[in-house]
């Protein structure tokens, strides 16, 4: 086992050093980046080359065009067939369209792992591309996903620590196996929340509700009577965030990302006990009890994760309440864990809870997967190398209480950076093919 000297009052030393090393692996390169954008263009390229989509434009949206994409992450995509939010595209125009898209790939012979997901909420066309090896998620017309993975943006360069905490959740939650809502546990965006949420009721709060940032229910705002446009929609969120960063009276939030982190754990250890009674709400950043929303009342899920974006939409609705205990399970061992003497100072031990096999070996920790009789998913830490090359923490070390039900007015010192998603207009290069049109 390794241990490192802690000084008085750096309980959380190695820690923070731990995770500096994961986030230096899980983190982009830039190499990473061109990959997607290439991996864009070459499914640009083909929906170009089918007829029905003259005109269409190929978008990203997700994690990369919000910047909270890992290494290994999966690029959303979604082939725009109108800039027209309220021009809406039927379901089944939508399944014909990615059908057609499906035969030019499986015909061209570029792609593997090819999955039609027809029937989803969203229809769906799944592929893994060979010659970037970037998994790929393809929808039709998807505005919202589009919006709402700027406003993540907006709200991750308000804090650096928030890219950095999402990141490190993903990567621990995907190694506890509850990051996957085809296997009935939490999605990515339900996780992005649950750090959103966090951020609001620290002590003093990071963030502020997502009702200080845009205060109307968005899905409603571009397709209703009160019609806005993305761009005015940017526009107030810019304003209202500018607004929230002049706010001389803040305080500003001086923890560490471990002492973030230890204490993202603790705040959802009982989150199966909490779900039976409140709902997460970053929109008003408070637990809110179920019962005073008369549109949650009629909703029967094992927990509430309210989209702020899509109100009253039950972001984590895909989670089944076998799987809800094995998430808490996961969140209470993960906080003991990072409370513990012994772990808190051993590396290994630290790596091995936070990471999945394939990270923990590429800093030097062998792990085995362990299920404990909870169902929660351990990684034990094997033997392997113990060298390890001090750096300086991100972040200074500060004592600072969390709160588990306390909003306060919050800071943010990042400024706001604009970053436009990649737009790929289709090639018409059909007509080529067909001279004769």
């Amino acid at each position: 086992m390794t241990y490192y000297y802690l000084s008085h009052g750096d309980k959380n030393g190695v820690l923070e050093r731990c995770l500096i090393d994961i986030l230096s692996l899980i983190k982009p390169s830039e190499t990473d980046r061109i990959s997607r954008l290439n991996t864009i263009r070459e499914l640009a390229t083909f929906v170009g080359s089918l007829e029905s989509l003259e005109g269409a434009v190929v978008k990203p949206f997700g994690s990369f065009t919000s910047n909270l994409y890992s290494k290994w992450g999966d690029l959303d995509l979604s082939v725009q067939l109108s800039s027209n939010f309220r021009i809406s595209t039927g379901k089944n125009r939508k399944k014909d369209i990615l059908r057609d898209i499906m035969r030019a790939l499986r015909r061209n012979g570029v792609v593997h792992n090819l999955q039609f997901i027809p029937n989803a909420r969203v229809p769906l066309l799944i592929y893994e591309s060979k010659k970037h090896g970037i998994s790929c998620d393809v929808s039709i017309d998807n505005h919202m996903g589009q919006i709402k993975s700027k406003i993540l943006l907006w709200i991750a360069n308000m804090d650096e620590r928030f890219r950095d905490m999402v990141l490190l959740t993903k990567e621990w939650a995907k190694a506890q196996n509850i990051n996957d809502p085809k296997l009935g546990t939490l999605n990515s965006f339900s996780l992005c929340l649950l750090v959103i949420f966090h951020f609001q009721t620290c002590e003093p709060a990071i963030l502020p509700p997502l009702k200080e940032i845009y205060a109307g229910n968005i899905v409603d705002d571009i397709s209703g009577m009160r019609f806005l446009t993305e761009r005015g929609i940017e526009d107030v969120c810019a304003t209202n965030i500018t607004r929230f960063r002049s706010q001389s009276f803040r305080q500003r939030n001086q923890s560490s990302l471990s002492e973030l982190l230890v204490s993202f754990f603790e705040k959802f250890s009982r989150i199966e006990t909490l779900s039976s009674e409140y709902a997460i709400c970053a929109y008003t950043g408070r637990w809110e009890r179920i019962r005073s929303n008369p549109k949650w009342m009629g909703k029967s899920h094992s927990i509430f994760i309210e989209d702020p974006f899509e109100q009253p939409d039950n972001a984590a609705r895909a989670v089944g309440s076998n799987k809800l205990r094995i998430i808490s399970n996961a969140f209470m061992d993960a906080y003991h864990k990072l409370s513990s003497g012994p772990t808190i100072s051993n590396r290994h031990s630290l790596i091995a809870s936070l990471t999945r096999p394939h990270i923990s070996s590429q800093l030097g920790v062998r792990t085995y997967v362990q299920h404990t009789a909870n169902g929660v998913r351990s990684h034990q830490p094997g033997i392997g190398y113990s060298g390890y090359a001090t750096r300086e923490p991100i972040h200074d070390q500060f004592q600072n209480v969390l709160r588990l039900d306390r909003y306060a007015p919050s800071s943010s010192t990042v400024p706001l950076q604009g970053q436009g998603a990649l737009n790929v207009q289709v090639q018409r290069n059909w007509r080529r093919r067909h001279p004769n049109r």
